[in-house]
């Protein structure tokens, strides 16, 4: 729902006579600010009322965060963390121009110092590494439908991308049964349309 689905709309946010879409911070320092979103197909925000469920869920956890947002569309998710206290947010978004427009709406909130956007592909930055980047304390995962994206991205951010006990959220297509790693331990989950959003706790030792 913050990424791309469909050509379907948003339900959630405003559409001006020209087609283009706008965001709404919901909570925090931010909040009631409208950002413009491309007007490109199947890129829509996360639904307030999703939004405002996650971050009830995630009221603790928020302040002080380190954030990563792939597949990060709009910015939705990590744009509201950063409102909220997050301490940074990495979003990594592979178009081009979706990517752009996100550094612009960081630009326009006054918040370049803490979030940076990575113009390219989230399964590959995964793959290499999180070469000189501290472990996140909050991930959110909402990969494209019907692309088998979902479970390698999970395996992959157990390579060193997380803290022992960090929190995950995986948004995919409700029919989608994933295999997350059995260091996951699901905490709550919501339904919106044809999606299905779960939060993960991680739970490990350091070192394990």
């Amino acid at each position: 729902m913050t990424r791309r689905r469909s050509t379907s709309r948003s339900r959630s946010g405003t559409r001006s006579p020209q087609g283009s879409g706008r965001l709404r911070i919901i909570g925090g320092e931010f909040r009631r600010r409208l950002l413009p979103v491309l007007d490109s197909p199947g890129l829509r925000p996360t639904p307030d009322r999703v939004r405002e469920t996650l971050f009830n869920w995630l009221a603790a956890a928020t302040p002080g965060a380190r954030v990563l947002d792939l597949f990060a569309g709009t910015g939705a998710l990590g744009l509201e963390a950063l409102s909220r206290g997050a301490a940074t947010a990495l979003f990594v978004e592979r178009d081009g121009q979706v990517a752009r427009a996100l550094g612009n709406n960081l630009d326009t909130l006054g918040a370049t110092e803490r979030g940076r956007v990575h113009d390219g592909d989230a399964l590959a930055l995964l793959a290499a590494g999180p070469v000189g980047l501290a472990p996140f304390t909050l991930a959110f995962l909402d990969p494209p439908f019907r692309q088998g994206l979902a479970e390698p991205c999970c395996e992959r951010l157990e390579q060193g991308w997380l803290t022992p006990d960090a929190w995950i959220y995986l948004e995919t297509e409700t029919a989608l049964e994933v295999r997350v790693p059995t260091t996951w331990s699901l905490h709550r989950e919501v339904r919106a349309g044809d999606s299905t959003g779960r939060l993960y706790r991680r739970l490990t030792a350091p070192g394990i």
